[in-house]
């Protein structure tokens, strides 16, 4: 077994092992260990419990000394590595990751990332741990540095008075058993009450129980006299075998079957008792079979190694799926290839260096200071990178942001004369953008109001609306929540209560505010997505599904529901506007338009599909937007597909320039190519008399 230096014990860096390459196997594929993300958890008490004999160890010293000392201490082990990471990391995601649905919390997470709060930042954006947008998000990971990081501000407080001699011993033992009993509980309410997993997951008040129970597990074995060794046989001790057993059975029971939804508890606590099993047994006979397998020379390497293999593998498994894909076995073998140069590279020259270094030998209150600064600068240069994107970047849908997105914020340069004012307004149960004319010399005002509703498609004309606001000068009224289309004829796919309660609410608004003559545009995705931001569809059984029976006869049913919702305002006068189906892409453009990623597996069906197999699908649904509009006085169809299809292979370009940004929402240019078609069908309503009302 290999020689131990005094408080050094070879089984915890084994323990450390088990755990990293457990979070590894199970980000890598998640069905290789399903419950792998509880390696975590097993990190969380090796950190109580080494922080609590590192300290323990040294010296006592009291006061604003210890304090320096302690956080010098931990500056000095996590700080170096982490910021030469995480701006790593933020250059290659500048070079590499365009904004977007999947990326939209990257940014913040990462900057956050510097002063251990990214944890707070995926609780409070609802990123569940085991969704798509954190799967994409190279700094997911580091909500589990955010729990270390606030845990070590309590700690010092918490553990001051075991230095103050027996009495102070049991003051902090106590201490530490109510903060932990607190914990726990909270954790346990929090999973019963429901609905609350994402923040129970990520934050420290539900997980400070696994770190504390490191810490309490050391006192215990202190104030017993059995936390140093003794010198036992290399057997070890034959009545504690089962104990071990038991202990290891609880952990692999942890790391095979834990489930998402169901961490911190109960699912992690059988990592946690495993843990602490093993260290409690361990550290009275270190010579047993189990114990000296942890502390065998692989196990011993990969685990002083486990904060940069931490560290680095997340970053590197988010930037193959971003780029070359994470599916395949040689793209898997070339992942843990860089995660393993790159996080020896990182011990060696980063993390041994500053930590036991005689160069960087300065005091401690100099080193909170320094590293303080450092961490508030690296993220000020993450927050330059990301700014900087359009003019660094490897993507083209970065260096060319006015055409993928639809913002409008070309705007201002080609009429600089004129302004829009966007403002939310209140509606039931939500909000609506207000879209108005502001200043703008020489150019007559629309008495006109034009409301537009539906889901995530009706949001994607962003650009097409301000762009009218500020032509025509009319007043618009956006309404948009994903997934729930107006007149969507896809309701046969099943009940939504939230989406009918959202309906009912727009409907109720624009009748309060609509007058004869007004227009209602209800815009929405009609036709089965083909392709996910995330993932591929089998796309065979997405059309079967959309044509089927079924299908024919839940559209049917619905034609029939929202010609008796829409009726009334149709009577007032209001003009109905209903979208005819865009063209839906087999591959999202975004993601395969860069010669680094085009041969992702996300883009294996191509960016293009033929018009007749487009409108075989727009087939039925055009049938019943049909049927809505012959029995609505005044109502009619925009279709868009003529100018997004116009051939016959419906492309994800035209001219050069992107038509949509993911496999079925507009681009910017493509909501600046409908703009004209749809001022004409809006003209075409102006020469029409309103409908009377009754």
């Amino acid at each position: 077994m290999q020689e131990r230096s005094p408080g050094y014990f070879p089984h915890i860096d084994g323990l450390r092992a088990i755990a990293v390459l457990a979070v590894i196997l199970y980000h890598l594929k998640a069905s290789w260990l399903p419950g792998g993300f509880t390696g975590v958890d097993v990190f969380f008490v090796i950190s109580g419990f080494v922080v609590s004999a590192s300290v323990d160890r040294l010296p006592a010293v009291g006061g604003w000394a210890g304090l320096a000392r302690f956080y010098a201490r931990r500056m000095r082990r996590i700080a170096p590595a982490l910021v030469v990471c995480l701006l790593f990391t933020a250059m290659l995601s500048a070079l590499l990751i365009p904004e977007s649905w999947l990326s939209e919390t990257s940014d913040k997470t990462g900057r956050m990332a510097f002063v251990g709060l990214s944890n707070w930042v995926l609780a409070s954006t609802g990123n569940d741990y085991f969704s798509p947008r954190t799967e994409f998000n190279p700094y997911t990971h580091t909500w589990s540095l955010g729990v270390e990081e606030q845990f070590y501000l309590l700690f010092p407080l918490l553990f001051l008075a075991w230095a103050k001699g027996p009495r102070g011993r049991w003051v902090s033992l106590g201490m530490f058993g109510v903060a932990v009993a607190a914990s726990l509980g909270y954790a346990v309410f929090r999973a019963r009450q429901g609905g609350h997993e994402i923040d129970a997951f990520y934050l420290t008040t539900t997980r400070f129980w696994q770190l504390g129970a490191g810490v309490l597990l050391f006192q215990v074995l202190s104030l017993s006299g059995r936390f140093t060794p003794l010198t036992a046989s290399p057997r070890g001790i034959s009545w504690r075998s089962p104990l071990l057993l038991l202990s290891v059975g609880a952990l692999g029971y942890g790391l095979w079957s834990a489930r998402p939804g169901h961490s911190p508890w109960i699912d992690g606590l059988w990592p946690v008792l495993g843990t602490l099993g093993l260290l409690g047994l361990l550290q009275r006979a270190p010579g047993g079979w189990i114990g000296r397998a942890l502390a065998t020379t692989p196990m011993v390497t990969i685990g002083r190694l486990s904060y940069s293999l931490y560290l680095w593998h997340w970053p590197v498994f988010v930037l193959f799926r971003w780029t070359v894909g994470l599916e395949t076995v040689a793209t898997g073998a070339a992942a843990l290839l860089c995660v393993a140069l790159l996080s020896w590279l990182s011990w060696r020259w980063v993390e041994q260096p500053l930590r036991h270094g005689g160069r960087w030998r300065i005091s401690n209150a100099r080193w909170v200071a320094v590293g303080v600064a450092v961490l508030v600068l690296g993220a000020g240069l993450q927050t330059a990178l990301v700014k900087t994107e359009q003019y660094t970047s490897l993507s083209v849908v970065s260096r060319a942001p006015l055409d993928w997105y639809p913002y409008a914020k070309g705007l201002k340069k080609e009429i600089p004369d004129c302004r829009v004012r966007v403002s939310n307004v209140p509606v039931q149960g939500g909000q609506a953008r207000l879209y108005e004319r502001g200043q703008c010399p020489g150019r007559a005002a629309s008495t006109r109001q034009l409301f537009v509703a539906g889901d995530s498609h009706a949001l994607a004309y962003h650009e097409m609306l301000q762009r009218l606001a500020v032509l025509d000068g009319a007043t618009i009224r956006l309404y948009g929540s994903g997934g729930c289309a107006l007149v969507g004829l896809r309701a046969w796919q099943g009940p939504n209560p939230a989406c009918d309660a959202y309906v009912r609410n727009v409907l109720e608004d624009i009748q309060a505010r609509a007058q004869p003559g007004d227009a209602v545009l209800l815009a929405g995705l009609r036709l089965p997505r083909l392709s996910e931001q995330y993932t591929v569809f089998d796309i065979a059984q997405v059309r079967a599904e959309h044509l089927s029976e079924a299908a024919d006869a839940g559209r049917r049913a619905e034609v029939a529901s929202w010609i008796a919702q829409l009726t009334p305002l149709a009577e007032r006068g209001v003009y109905i506007v209903l979208e005819a189906p865009k063209p839906v892409l087999p591959a999202p453009p975004y993601r395969c338009s860069d010669v680094f990623n085009r041969h992702n597996p996300i883009c294996v069906n191509g960016m293009t599909v033929p018009r007749s197999e487009i409108e075989q699908l727009r087939a039925p649904v055009l049938a019943g937007l049909q049927q809505v509009a012959d029995a609505l006085p005044g109502a009619s169809i925009w279709d868009p597909m003529p100018l997004l299809c116009p051939g016959e292979q419906c492309l994800p370009t035209r001219e050069g320039k992107p038509l949509f940004f993911d496999g079925d929402h507009l681009s910017g240019y493509g909501n600046r190519l409908l703009l004209p078609d749809f001022q004409a069908q809006l003209k075409r309503l102006e020469a029409t008399a309103p409908a009377a009302a009754p």
